[in-house]
């Protein structure tokens, strides 16, 4: 059975002997394994060959995904498979391998209402989670294989208890659907995102069902007529047009939008949204213009993400017009490119030219390599973790400097998160910001494309109050750094510290005040630990022994001794409580 999908792997292969043996390989390996289904586990790595073969991978890569659970799941070896395929296939299965190792607890979850957007922490442990992204950084190959089979795991998820599969499902949502985004794959990540969002809320999944079918199947013979209407206008004003197809929004996405509109689907204008493709960018703003000439459009829904791509690589025009009979949709204009690197994201790149190196694509993806640095310098496994939602997963915007130089920050940073992506020290003296050439707040959010100067003042420190504003985690460990030792303890700690030295080089600094005596024992004063420090008793309030005591430096760095409610010393401390020092009677033995 498994005869005719290897064939037609191989047959798509730039090498089809070393297709046909790792099949062999892992067919020999996997002999008399089931999966929870009871069906042949082969069945598994070949269906993850096949969609990474039709991701256009290279050879080396299927071969890998064809092998990619034998280390795990048999009694063959890393090495087995490295002397009989080489260094290459051994790599990027071994990559695959500790991927796997991440996994949600198996004790029972519990999920957020899906208002809140599942909202829980992620719940894994720190290092498996470095590993992933030290495999990302040095192979891509290696997550695009984790994605591969995942998408399959999430396809065949009926087979196993129910517990297992709300696992798997939260962190399918959680981890492997945003990564697919990051990557730009829209394809696998919305199949990864609806597989999940039926197993993790199914009365809301059978709800949206119920209530889309029918709209959908409305919308698209409404869009039928709208695409006769704009092939036409299209033609007769020269436009050559590659196709005009229209797509249903995905459930997870669409659900998502529903919750900010009070599930009115009537103010859901991409239910089904109209795609044109074109041969060129010249074309794709040709085509806006006409659009807007015949139909009008909804102010504040133009979207240009040709001239600023999103983080993920995404790029097009989108519009929302009054159409045919005064309906509001979705157009999104495009390339044939752009709409390639869209569903396949960085494996369309082997689409469009044979045999480049994926790894070479790294560049492409900078906040790989960002995130590979950005994490050794958090020591916590919390604040990695915490940062991960933050940095990571959440939408990204891009802000320019005032030379024209990039910095990638997530969705609703400020001024402070974009001074510490520039420099520390220049977050640290950070006192203003000029946004777009006007001064503003420093907690105010940055929006896409503006262009921000950061104002600095030597004198100036970071404030806990910016702690309420910044998003990322590399500021807030700046801030919480710089605040930890600024702070009033560690400076009177350091300040105390200075004047005890000094005070005990003084000659004569042993000498106490004289106290009444006693046969076997006498009292004196502790500063702080230390009975052997110069002192006398203040005037102002001239305490005695067994009252309470604060000691305070005074300007010629000798220590007054005061009881503790003298008003003259609460007056002092209150101006200089840097120069404030415990004190309290101690019996010394003679």
């Amino acid at each position: 059975m498994a005869g005719p999908q290897i064939q037609y792997i191989i047959k798509q292969s730039s090498e089809p002997e070393l297709i046909k043996n790792a099949f062999e390989f892992a067919e020999e390996a996997h002999q008399g394994q089931k999966r929870a289904s009871g069906e042949g586990y082969i069945f598994h790595p070949l269906r993850v060959a096949n969609t990474l073969s039709a991701m256009k991978l290279d050879s080396k890569t299927v071969a890998a995904g064809l092998l990619h659970d034998i280390v795990d799941d048999t009694d063959k070896t890393l090495g087995e498979i490295e002397e009989k395929f080489g260094k290459e296939i051994s790599f990027l299965v071994n990559g695959v391998s500790k991927l796997g190792k991440l996994r949600y607890p198996k004790e029972e979850l519990t999920l957020e209402p899906i208002e809140m957007r599942v909202k829980n922490p992620i719940d894994l442990r720190a290092e498996n989670l470095r590993k992933m992204f030290f495999a990302m950084a040095e192979d891509l190959r290696v997550v695009l294989i984790k994605l591969a089979d995942r998408l399959d795991n999430m396809e065949t998820l009926g087979s196993i208890p129910p517990k297992k599969q709300q696992r798997i499902a939260l962190e399918t949502l959680e981890i492997f659907a945003p990564l697919a985004n990051r990557l730009g794959i829209g394809d696998i990540r919305s199949k990864l995102q609806d597989l999940a969002f039926m197993y993790l809320y199914p009365k809301e999944y059978e709800w949206l069902l119920k209530n889309v079918q029918e709209r959908y199947e409305t919308r698209k013979k409404y869009l039928e007529k709208v695409k006769k209407v704009l092939t036409k206008i299209l033609k007769k004003e020269g436009i050559k047009i590659i196709d005009i197809h229209f797509r249903p929004k995905h459930y997870w996405t669409l659900y998502q939008k529903l919750l900010k509109h009070e599930k009115n689907f009537d103010r859901i204008y991409d239910l089904v949204a109209l795609r044109i493709i074109v041969k060129d960018i010249k074309n794709c703003y040709g085509v806006l213009g006409i659009i807007h000439k015949f139909w009008r459009p909804l102010p504040g829904r133009i979207k240009d993400y040709i001239a600023f791509p999103k983080p993920n690589g995404y790029q097009a025009l989108h519009t929302t017009c009054f159409c045919l009979n005064g309906k509001i949709i979705e157009i999104q204009i495009k390339t044939q490119e752009m709409h390639d690197e869209a569903e396949y994201g960085i494996t369309a790149h082997w689409a469009m030219k044979e045999g480049i190196n994926l790894k070479s694509q790294r560049k492409n993806f900078a906040w790989v390599q960002q995130l590979k640095d950005w994490q050794k310098k958090i020591t916590k496994p919390k604040d990695f973790l915490e940062g991960l939602k933050i940095d990571f997963f959440r939408n990204r915007i891009f802000i320019f400097t005032p030379k024209g130089d990039v910095i990638d920050l997530p969705e609703g940073a400020c001024p402070i998160d974009f001074a510490y992506a520039v420099h520390s020290e220049i977050g640290n003296r950070c006192s203003a910001a000029k946004i777009n050439g006007k001064i503003t707040q420093l907690s105010r959010p940055l929006k896409n494309g503006d262009v921000v100067e950061i104002i600095i003042d030597k004198n100036k420190k970071p404030s806990k109050d910016w702690l309420k504003y910044v998003k990322t985690s590399l500021a807030r460990s700046r801030i919480k750094n710089f605040l930890k030792q600024d702070s009033p303890a560690e400076n009177l700690k350091n300040f105390l510290k200075k004047k005890v030295e000094q005070i005990r080089a003084l000659p004569k600094f042993n000498r106490q005040p004289k106290l009444p005596k006693k046969p076997k024992t006498k009292m004196a004063i502790s500063l702080s630990g230390h009975t052997d420090i110069r002192s006398h008793l203040a005037k102002c309030c001239s305490p005695k022994e067994g009252d309470e005591l604060k000691a305070y430096i005074t300007q010629n760095h000798t220590i007054a001794i005061h009881k503790a409610d003298c008003k003259d010393f609460l007056k002092l401390q209150k101006k200089w409580p840097q120069k404030t020092i415990e004190a309290k009677w101690k019996k010394i033995i003679r």
